[in-house]
């Protein structure tokens, strides 16, 4: 006899195990209709799961982020699906739910074009029409990779190996169609609604990794009302005719070119705007109380090995060997120059706090698919500081470059700015 609590304190009796859907009608019958998810003692779980023990629960709507995020979660499923219905032998990898939307990334030689997302979208609403029953079964582990192995499914089956031992396999099943997922989800295809846009593809790399095979990325959003899917489309709208990088072709301040991915060609409009930023920073933190220096832009792979950034790091320098066999990397980052200025010479506790700021010029690889005009590149300038201090002055340290990150901050326009 499961005893249901609910969030406003009252509780609800059953005599028999009881699914979260009958709960809902329990309550109301307008809850029921709008039912997406539930939380039961904080964990999500489908709204046909059933209840068997005393527990807390509480029930979500397209009107929470809970219920949303649930939504697009289904979306990037019915994708999936409409994908493989229209161009059979495609292979489905993963698809998550992101901020505003979600994703899904696909294998097949053919790439995708504007005119196959207008139809995958077109059958998606089909689906949506068809209003699939959702439900979830729990496969064996060896059973589920011979599945998706036989489909053809060969990332699925490396997925399945990939998961834990102590984890159930989870797939979910919406009508035929099915997918390897934790969950949770809607009861049908019908609840998901028709407020979704493909937005964009582009590439991706299967589990990040550019050695393996690139993967075409469908993008797309999904909300719980029209006016709320033609409201951020109006904002994306907008977003892109301020777009840095229109800016700066139409201003005249920059471009980029093949010859060096993720690095700036700075024009004289734009090269004056980056100094005179510069020339903003040093005043700043020279009235602070730093000191301006300068270090080398290549070093020996010793000093990156001592310094931690070889092991953890060593994959996104660029690095060059001379003719007497001597490893050098250009510095991804300028913290082991700087300390070795620290280093040179003696230094007294007397000299402490000391401040040092520099403006390095820094290089990462960044894989091609990340490289976003000025905001991801593979060159940019570091505006650094190191701060070198008692342990008896680290609270004041903090609070003092604190305040001066939000004094800048104003100066530049941003004026709610949350710290975490």
């Amino acid at each position: 006899m499961p005893v249901i609590n609910l969030p406003d304190g009252k509780k609800l009796n059953f005599e028999k195990n009881i699914s979260g859907l009958d709960i809902a009608k329990k309550i109301s019958k307008s809850l029921s209709k709008s039912a997406l998810v539930m939380s039961v003692d904080g964990d999500l779980k489908d709204m046909d799961s059933i209840i068997d023990k005393d527990c807390s629960i509480k029930i979500f709507t397209s009107k929470d982020p809970e219920g949303l995020e649930t939504i697009r979660h289904d979306t990037a499923h019915i994708l999936a699906m409409a994908v493989q219905e229209l161009f059979p032998g495609t292979q489905v990898t993963i698809g998550p739910v992101i901020q505003d939307g979600f994703y899904y990334d696909f294998s097949r030689k053919e790439p995708f074009t504007q005119d196959d997302l207008d139809k995958i979208e077109k059958k998606m609403k089909e689906i949506v029409d068809r209003d699939e029953k959702t439900y979830r079964k729990i496969w064996d582990r060896k059973k589920a990779i011979e599945h998706f192995k036989n489909k053809g499914e060969i990332y699925k089956s490396q997925i399945v190996e990939s998961i834990p031992k102590d984890e159930d396999v989870s797939i979910y099943f919406h009508g035929d169609w099915h997918d390897l997922c934790r969950g949770p989800h809607l009861t049908s295809t019908g609840k998901i609604g028709k407020y979704f846009k493909l937005t964009k593809v582009s590439g991706a790399y299967w589990r990040g990794n550019s050695n393996n095979e690139m993967l075409q990325r469908i993008y797309g959003t999904s909300w719980s009302t029209q006016k709320e899917l033609d409201d951020y489309l109006k904002r994306i709208e907008e977003a892109e005719k301020r777009d840095h990088r229109k800016l700066g072709k139409e201003m005249n301040l920059f471009h980029f070119r093949e010859e060096s991915p993720g690095s700036v060609f700075w024009h004289e409009r734009g090269w004056n705007l980056f100094q005179k930023l510069i020339d903003y920073m040093r005043s700043k933190q020279k009235k602070a109380g730093y000191k301006e220096i300068n270090t080398p832009e290549i070093l020996d792979r010793a000093l990156w090995e001592k310094s931690g950034h070889w092991e953890k790091f060593g994959e996104h320098m660029y690095t060059s060997t001379t003719p007497d066999e001597k490893v050098f990397a250009i510095k991804p980052m300028n913290c082991p120059g700087c300390v070795q200025i620290f280093n040179q010479g003696l230094k007294s506790y007397r000299d402490l706090p000391l401040r040092m700021s520099e403006f390095g010029k820094v290089h990462r690889y960044e894989p091609s698919g990340a490289l976003h005009g000025l905001l991801r590149v593979r060159a940019f300038t570091q505006d650094d500081a190191h701060i070198f201090c008692t342990e008896d002055q680290i609270t004041d340290e903090c609070l003092s470059v604190t305040n001066l990150i939000l004094e800048i901050y104003k100066d530049l326009g941003f004026k709610n700015v949350l710290l975490q």
